[in-house]
């Protein structure tokens, strides 16, 4: 077997974030996601990793850095309300019913498609984690009702491969 070709400079559409709209548990043998594109209305989304680090001068006039890991988030500032998107009926839930917790965790999943294979047929590399999605406000300018939400990623993150079938994904985790 030949080493994936990598493709070079990478389009921002070969970063792809899903969310489980069926918000059910992923460690359950059953799991069986439903994964929502994210990205539709959206003209510039980020992870921001939001890195926890504090630097520290002691009396020796030494340097200390202690660092304390990542709390990543996302901000989907643009989702236009759509009764035929498999996330709107949890968004909405979610936002009109005050949810927390439990209620609003799901998982998300990052998808970097970054070899030719990659492209038509071979797997991609993907991580799945835990997240928790909350609604920011609703409402809006004419022409949609808006629901920015938030994604922040909550730990059990997992690495493994997607592969694409008819624009559905599958992530298979590595061992």
């Amino acid at each position: 077997m030949s080493d994936p070709t990598p493709i070079g400079k990478l389009k921002r559409s070969h970063l792809l974030h899903y969310i489980d709209a069926s918000f059910s548990d992923n460690t359950a043998a059953d799991w069986t996601p439903s994964w929502y594109l994210i990205g539709k209305d959206i003209e510039d989304m980020s992870v921001e990793l939001n890195p926890d680090t504090s630097i520290k001068k002691n009396i020796l006039d030494e340097t200390v850095v202690e660092d304390n890991g990542y709390e990543p988030s996302v901000a989907a500032d643009t989702y236009y309300a759509n009764t035929g998107d498999s996330i709107y009926s949890r968004i909405k839930d979610i936002a009109m019913n005050r949810k927390t917790g439990d209620d609003c965790k799901t998982t998300v999943m990052e998808v970097v498609i970054d070899t030719v294979e990659g492209l038509t047929t071979g797997a991609s590399s993907a991580w799945i984690e835990d997240c928790i999605v909350k609604p920011q406000s609703y409402g809006g300018a004419q022409g949609g009702v808006n629901i920015p939400y938030n994604i922040n990623f909550d730990g059990n993150r997992k690495e493994g491969t997607v592969t694409f079938t008819n624009k559905v994904p599958t992530f298979v985790a590595s061992s």
